[in-house]
């Protein structure tokens, strides 16, 4: 029993979930900076919305988990993220609520593990306590 207690950390499991969101968000940022954000850019503009609030993606694939990676405005940050999800999801996944992978997993699971992972750590963070 005593092994297991040694597993209780939930200060250093929130930073590891933290951290995990800001890298694997990190990627999709940086192909957004090699590749542009033209798609992005005339799925805003297909529903009507000018096209520079593409520009937001960097905002919630770059900005907020670099911000999330050093630890600053951890909530605000994950909440960018958690948005950003959302409108990935409404833009682009909207047609996959209700698929299934051909391994039998949900065709957005991923999109959900990014949108919750986001709302976990920003409901999680502790400020220092």
């Amino acid at each position: 029993m005593r092994f297991w207690s040694n597993f209780h950390h939930p200060r250093a499991a929130m930073v590891l979930l933290r951290v995990t969101l800001a890298v694997l968000m990190l990627f999709h940022g940086w192909a957004k900076l090699r590749h542009g954000i033209g798609g992005i850019e005339r799925m805003v503009e297909a529903l009507g919305a000018p096209g520079w609030l593409a520009y937001g993606v960097y905002i919630g694939e770059v900005v907020a988990p670099l911000l999330l990676l050093v630890g600053l405005w951890v909530v605000p940050a994950a909440l960018v993220i958690a948005i950003n999800m959302v409108v990935a999801l409404v833009l682009v996944h909207a047609k996959q609520v209700l698929m299934l992978q051909s391994t039998g997993g949900w065709a957005l699971e991923l999109q959900a593990f990014y949108l919750v992972t986001a709302l976990a750590v920003a409901m999680g963070h502790s400020r220092g306590k």
